[in-house]
């Protein structure tokens, strides 16, 4: 991300931070949110506007350094959370709302340096601000990608999640979403990819940030000396597209070497998972833990020795983040985040074209890593090093800060002459 230029008097005191889905206790994009706006509160003043769940703590009694301006979701949302969290049903009502909010107060002489839209992270929902006057940051988003078509007919997708097919069908022909990434000063993606699904669409300026980060990394974990069998690491939901089964078909042709995995999480999978364990009679060697406290993955990464996650159809991917941090090398895929946050000398980095070749090209960078000790020792630590250089929270808000300077300066903030 080309942001790195040194910034002057700032010309950002205000920011407008727009995340219908933002709470601290929550989990996924709703919890990054969280982080954007306490994070953000260090550094300037921040009107957040956002949306609460029944049974819920509102994000205003989250965040009581932030002026937060809060609707509560519409009733029965909430019944079906899968279906809530893919198509996002509370945010039409939410839209209309803010966009009524953001139009009163610049009426009312109310100034906004600069207006950030931090969520949704799906590239389906258009921006309250458009047309505003404010210049606007629209992201990290990400989403969209599509499954190779090898890997597809393995899948178990429900009905609503198909809905995804719509996406970029609406990128071209949606106006109020087509003007929501033209006209934004930038948008920003979670990873390179996110370019290319846009295509068509002419964007002003687009630039790369990971959606997630850590707050710090783990402390140094020294593997050396280990005894016994090379521990393999997966985790996250338990569905087709996360890897798991093509980690299990490649431990079938590893039989030679002193190496177990243990697949942590749960989901519409396991089940496939753990019959393709019995056909291929690796019962003593993969095991399927489920979903676990979140303390117990943190013991599950402190006891392994390599993290393999070929997930090849994963948009963000913060479970590679916590691998580095842990000090683990990785063998990912090189389809979304995961891919594009690693580096050559912490990762294998493969492609996916069936299933039948990731599984080779899995077996073969685990062979490596198994029978190299070495090589595996060094690899991990580039990635703990690397997580500190790159992927911390405090670095995603510099570039971000850097981000606000330059489009702030590039068109003047709007107040109450912009209301239209």
């Amino acid at each position: 991300m080309a942001v790195n230029e040194p910034i002057g008097s700032s010309r950002v005191d205000h920011v407008l931070l727009i995340a219908p889905a933002c709470d601290g206790n929550d989990v996924g994009e709703s919890w990054v949110a969280h982080q954007w706006a306490q994070l953000l509160s260090e550094r300037f003043r921040v009107t957040l506007l956002s949306t609460y769940k029944k049974d819920h703590v509102p994000p205003s009694r989250q965040l009581p350094g932030v002026r937060v301006v809060e609707w509560a979701e519409p009733p029965l949302v909430h019944r079906a959370e899968r279906l809530n969290s893919l198509l996002q049903p509370a945010y039409v009502p939410f839209y209309r709302r803010a966009r009524r909010w953001v139009r009163g107060r610049l009426a009312a002489g109310e100034r906004f340096d600069v207006a950030h839209q931090a969520t949704p992270v799906a590239m389906r929902y258009p921006s309250p601000v458009v047309g505003l006057g404010i210049p606007l940051v629209v992201g990290p988003v990400g989403g969209s990608l599509e499954s190779p078509p090898a890997f597809a007919q393995e899948e178990i997708v429900p009905w609503y999640q198909r809905l995804r097919g719509l996406d970029r069908l609406r990128l071209r022909y949606d106006p109020l979403l087509r003007s929501t990434y033209e006209t934004a000063d930038c948008v920003v993606g979670i990873a390179p990819y996110v370019r290319e699904v846009l295509g068509e669409v002419r964007l002003r300026r687009f630039e790369t940030l990971r959606e997630v980060a850590l707050h710090q990394v783990r402390p140094e974990i020294d593997r050396r000396g280990r005894t016994g069998p090379v521990r393999l690491l997966h985790v996250g939901r338990l569905v087709r597209t996360k890897g798991a089964r093509d980690v299990i078909r490649a431990m079938a042709t590893l039989r030679d070497l002193p190496v177990v995995l243990d697949v942590v999480g749960d989901g519409n999978d396991r089940q496939a998972c753990a019959d393709l364990v019995r056909e291929l009679g690796l019962t003593d060697r993969v095991t399927l833990h489920g979903a676990v406290p979140r303390a117990d993955v943190d013991r599950f990464y402190e006891e392994a020795d390599v993290f393999v996650f070929p997930s090849y159809r994963e948009p963000g991917g913060a479970v590679a983040l916590e691998a580095m941090s842990h000090g683990l090398p990785l063998v990912v895929c090189d389809r979304g985040g995961p891919g594009a946050n690693v580096t050559d000398a912490c990762a294998f980095v493969l492609p996916a074209e069936s299933p039948d070749q990731l599984a080779r090209d899995v077996a073969a960078a685990v062979r490596r890593l198994v029978t190299e000790p070495d090589l595996r020792l060094r690899m991990g630590e580039a990635a703990r090093e690397h997580a500190v250089a790159e992927h911390l929270w405090d670095r995603r808000v510099d570039q971000m800060v850097e981000l606000y300077e330059q489009v702030a300066t590039a068109r003047p903030a709007a107040g109450a002459q912009a209301t239209g």
